[in-house]
């Protein structure tokens, strides 16, 4: 069920900048010290939020067990370190390292950035995968947000937008009865 969540975020979009703030420690266990890096990872979504805020929660926890603890994210909800609607602009000036959001939101910076991510009569769940990570959709994408000093990477998705397919078909039976 936990897959099953992930799954089914919103194409979400990972935004890393491309510096890093590092903070050293020491591991009494071992000769040299360890350098165990920081990151800070803001959302457009309250933290903890059932299922899109859970999303980064789980993701910072595994990043932590993988780096074996040295590498460190801190997940901020919206609002608690920069409002819901500009994660985008927070990781571009470095605020935080990371953040988690929807693709669509940052239309007013990059007008193409909606395709990259769940639209109205847009790609499917599996479309979508597709051509992100096999169409050329991921250079399209890096090509888009490196003016920013971003680095896109998607973090799930719920599909189509619900009630598009409806919309579309009233649409496509407007359009009949205007041409008839």
């Amino acid at each position: 069920m936990k897959f099953k969540i992930l799954a089914g975020l919103a194409i979400l979009t990972l935004l890393s900048a491309c510096g890093e703030q590092a903070t050293n420690s020491t591991d009494s266990g071992s000769q040299a010290p360890a350098k165990t890096i920081k990151w800070k990872l803001v959302t457009s979504w309250p933290k903890n939020f059932p299922g899109l805020g859970t999303g980064p929660e789980k993701f910072a926890k595994l990043v932590d067990e993988m780096s074996n603890g040295r590498l460190k994210i801190k997940v901020y909800g919206a609002g608690q370190l920069v409002p819901a609607l500009e994660v985008f602009d927070a990781v571009s000036r470095g605020t935080a390292q990371m953040g988690h959001s929807g693709a669509y939101y940052w239309k007013g910076k990059a007008p193409a950035a909606q395709f990259f991510t769940t639209v109205p009569f847009g790609l499917n769940a599996q479309e979508m995968h597709g051509w992100i990570h096999y169409g050329g959709g991921m250079e399209l994408w890096q090509e888009l947000y490196a003016p920013f000093n971003l680095i896109p990477l998607a973090g799930g998705n719920t599909g189509v937008q619900m009630g598009a397919t409806r919309v579309f078909k009233w649409v496509v039976g407007s359009i009949k009865r205007l041409i008839v």
